[in-house]
């Protein structure tokens, strides 16, 4: 197997001698993403800070290429390296592009004056973000999200081995995280990019991510890949979640059930009634639903918000038995809901559409 291009070796960080994560061992293959996550306040920037050389480690190394990060000289640290922080920088009278070319100074003498190659690769950063629209606008004068994509265009204009972002999502609405990061994704695939960042979002986190990184407490919980880390309950227990729920299957997090006798029920099936349970958790009605299949679409989130649900064992018959248990439910409601689509339902149509006419004859539906 191809050694860790970059790893760390059983350190420890914290602020004035006081260690805040301790024995932090983490390995990454050139081209990989490794993403930390964990509850606010865990320590993830403070790793990320030590990694880059903003904070002294307390004990142990990083080590880059076969070198320990604490021995390279800054310009050669800043070829290797490329940051992207939280931190707002505040340039005065210079355009966005000029930000990004920033970025090619360790490259250039002490004057900072720019050749015609690296003129090429700021202008091919600044494509690569699809900020040219920016280009000539004063940096000060754009918006946050902007501004996050014109460092990423920055960091990427240092074409380094490795870049290290913190939160780089923050200020991006859903259309610009998903372009930031498949740029991400592309540069690591094509250019053997090294990505370590930390994200809020669990979804994009497991989707993206190589590997994972889990802070908590006074220590990494756990060091794996996604398959890994987003299994059963652990992501609840990470965060402490105490209410609302988080699927690891499905990676959705769905607020506090409404609990009560159930008013309603919800016959639904092949991703058609997530809508509907969650209309009805909004206006604070307790429900029942089914009949559903424990393995689909729908089922999740009728778990985490269904007082009942009357459910089938992934790929199993529905029996007489189901039948009864979702007809006691509707009597028990004052109205259903048939959200399933019966063209949609294939062989067991037949259940679903009894279960429809029972209601209408009580006039339910």
């Amino acid at each position: 197997m191809d050694r860790d291009y970059f790893y760390t070796e059983s350190m420890t960080v914290g602020y004035q001698g006081v260690p805040l994560i301790k024995d932090i061992a983490i390995g990454l293959k050139k081209g990989e993403i490794l993403t930390l996550i964990g509850p606010n306040g865990a320590g993830k920037t403070t790793i990320l800070k030590s990694l880059i050389r903003q904070l002294k480690p307390i004990k142990g190394v990083a080590v880059l290429d076969g070198v320990k990060t604490e021995t390279m000289n800054g310009r050669t640290f800043a070829r290797k390296l490329s940051v992207v922080l939280t931190e707002r920088i505040h340039p005065e009278m210079m355009s966005c592009r000029d930000v990004v070319a920033t970025g090619r100074y360790p490259y250039t003498g002490k004057f900072g004056i720019l050749s015609k190659e690296d003129e090429a690769i700021v202008d091919a950063s600044i494509r690569l973000v699809h900020i040219e629209a920016l280009s000539e606008r004063d940096f000060t004068k754009i918006s946050d999200g902007q501004r996050q994509r014109v460092m990423l265009a920055r960091a990427l204009c240092q074409q380094p081995d490795v870049l290290v972002l913190d939160e780089p999502t923050s200020f991006l609405d859903v259309r610009y995280k998903l372009e930031f990061l498949s740029v991400l994704q592309e540069m690591a695939r094509k250019e053997k990019l090294t990505v370590m960042m930390s994200l809020h979002e669990l979804d994009l986190a497991e989707r993206i991510s190589d590997k994972i990184v889990c802070v908590r407490g006074d220590h990494v919980d756990r060091f794996g890949t996604p398959e890994e880390i987003f299994t059963g309950s652990y992501i609840s227990e990470l965060y402490g979640m105490t209410v609302g729920s988080y699927d690891a299957g499905t990676g959705e997090v769905e607020l506090q059930p409404v609990h009560g006798e159930p008013r309603v029920f919800v016959i639904a099936g092949n991703g058609t009634g997530k809508a509907v349970f969650r209309r009805l958790q909004r206006k604070g009605i307790p429900f029942a639903a089914g009949i559903l299949w424990e393995n689909d679409l729908d089922y999740p989130s009728a778990k985490a918000l269904a007082e009942a649900v009357v459910s089938v064992a992934p790929f199993g018959k529905v029996s007489e038995a189901h039948l009864m248990q979702a007809k006691k439910w509707i009597d028990a409601c004052d109205h259903v809901i048939a959200a399933l689509d019966l063209s949609t339902a294939g062989e067991t149509a037949m259940c679903f559409e009894t279960l429809c006419d029972y209601a209408k004859a009580q006039g339910k539906i």
